[in-house]
């Protein structure tokens, strides 16, 4: 059986909840408010100067930070007042893109120069995920409150490390995703906890969305001239480049991403473990590989992982092949939202999560969070009453409430770190006979009917099983207390708790 034990029940009131599960755990912070910024108090009438640590490039996707100087120049009383990029290809379009509106910004390549700017008061992450831990450590240790995109972490322990260093220098950390917009997500969440459509059998997250091949390159790149590929490199080691694609492809690429699961998965990630109580569960197990490409990509583009959580697991199914093989021809790179068109949708959906109870069942999504009876009537649309993050984050700065903040670093550590749990039984996992994964399995019937889903969605696209088979990863068991790997299986995954850095890019023990 696969059925054991996890770390937190589900009791709830709906005022806590509403107050403090939307606001991310103000008791986890320390203080319920931290003082003023060391740089100057932020008062009503002053602007918040931000600066943006990682602008992106305008290849395929990409250019997260371009999103984020442009949302958060629309807030009043903000003034995004530097900007930081290893590659000037990335910086210097931004820079006279402000310069032609007559709008001052100062430009840096090093993060490390920015932080020492004492005319900035907080910072934007958006950097690869291998320095997402360290820019916020950097910041926090450099009295900058920070804004650090998803996922929180390339690794569990430097996670933790955001969060002490988070606390230790009363900093005002956040870490959005899509889990907490304006979509209803607080109110669908205590609805359910409350026993609205009684107990919670299981839920599971979708994210039915083709990506084309990254390429496969012969040898090692060419480093762009305009890139400094030290800096790019920072705490991971500096490795010839093998992929077309500098920018983005990244995500695919163990040293510096966590794959599908990072990248979209967190999306929902959050959400799924809000419905289950909030904690981390006891195990996790990984099914999966990469399929139907032969290309530089290391992370799976089919991924199915059973966290073992109680009362109910959760269940990840993501597929990044097409319906079927007749679609791939129609693949638009980098680009999510065909999908829909073209593959299987669950409960009416290509990318979101559905909580299965005894008397119905709720679907939530980037943007919206409705119930639905057995027969598949909709019971209630949830309405938000989260506030924006953006908004939420500068309000929060300003007023040093660190409980208010709708995505503390501490949720997104937490979030984070069932991406890694699920990534690491797939790296410790051995590819196996599909015979040998249906006898390990067998005991659980959710996990054995996902299965048989991801193996239809693989056999329609061509896939052969023998010349490729699928990993099966360990069931690891997971202490959430210490955040470490215990009994079988624990020697070869706990490495990939953390990593090894290269001086002087080196998460500390102590931040």
């Amino acid at each position: 059986m696969i059925r054991t034990d996890s770390t937190r029940g589900l009791g709830t009131s709906r005022r806590s909840f509403l107050k403090r599960s939307a606001a991310a755990a103000a008791a986890l912070a320390g203080a319920s408010v931290f003082p003023a910024p060391w740089l100057r108090a932020a008062g009503a009438n002053d602007d918040v100067r931000l600066g943006v640590v990682g602008i992106g490039s305008r290849v395929k996707i990409g250019g997260k930070g371009r999103g984020e100087i442009r949302d958060f120049r629309k807030l009043s009383g903000v003034r995004v007042v530097a900007l930081c990029d290893v590659d000037s290809a990335n910086l210097d379009p931004e820079v006279e893109a402000f310069a032609k509106r007559n709008e001052k910004v100062a430009a840096y390549r090093d993060m490390r120069k920015l932080l020492d700017n004492k005319e900035i008061d907080a910072v934007i992450v958006t950097t690869p995920d291998h320095w997402h831990a360290l820019a916020t450590i950097w910041a926090c240790q450099a009295g900058k409150d920070v804004y650090v995109q998803k996922p929180a972490s390339h690794n569990i322990r430097e996670g933790r490390k955001m969060v002490e260093a988070a606390r230790k220098y009363k900093r005002i950390v956040q870490c959005p995703n899509g889990s907490r917009g304006l979509n209803g997500y607080a109110e669908a969440v205590d609805f359910v906890r409350r026993g609205e459509l009684g107990k919670i059998l299981a839920v599971r997250l979708v994210h039915f969305s083709p990506r084309t091949s990254i390429g496969k390159v012969g040898g090692p790149q060419p480093i762009p001239a305009t890139l400094d590929y030290d800096l790019w490199s920072g705490p991971a080691a500096v490795e010839p480049l093998m992929r077309q694609n500098l920018h983005y492809d990244w995500h695919w690429q163990w040293l510096c991403g966590t794959g599908e699961m990072g990248n979209w998965g967190i999306h929902h990630l959050d959400g799924c473990r809000l419905f289950l109580g909030g904690g981390l569960p006891r195990h996790a197990i990984s099914i999966g590989g990469r399929f139907g490409y032969d290309d530089d990509g290391q992370t799976p583009n089919a991924h199915l992982v059973y966290f073992d959580y109680r009362p109910a697991p959760l269940i990840v199914e993501i597929h990044n092949l097409p319906k079927n093989k007749s679609f791939l021809k129609n693949a638009v790179p980098g680009k999510d939202d065909w999908g829909k068109n073209s593959m299987e949708s669950y409960r009416g959906i290509a990318s979101g999560k559905v909580i299965h109870c005894e008397n119905g069942y709720v679907v939530g999504t980037v943007k919206s969070h409705a119930a639905f009876d057995n027969d598949g009537k909709k019971i209630q649309e949830f309405k938000s009453s989260a506030p924006d993050l953006d908004r939420n984050f500068i309000d929060v700065v300003r007023s040093r409430r660190a409980g208010d903040l709708s995505a503390d670093i501490e949720e997104g550590h937490l979030s984070a770190a069932l991406v890694h749990l699920g990534n690491i039984s797939h790296r410790v996992g051995k590819t196996s006979p599909d015979g040998e994964i249906c006898d390990r399995i067998e005991g659980d019937k959710e996990l054995a009917a996902a299965y048989r889903r991801l193996k239809d969605h693989l056999l329609a696209n061509g896939v052969d099983f023998d010349k490729t088979p699928v990993t099966l990863g360990p069931m690891l068991t997971f202490d959430a207390g210490a955040e470490r790997f215990v009994g079988d299986f624990s020697q070869e995954a706990n490495p990939f708790l953390t990593r090894k850095y290269r001086p002087p890019f080196v998460v500390p023990e102590i931040v």
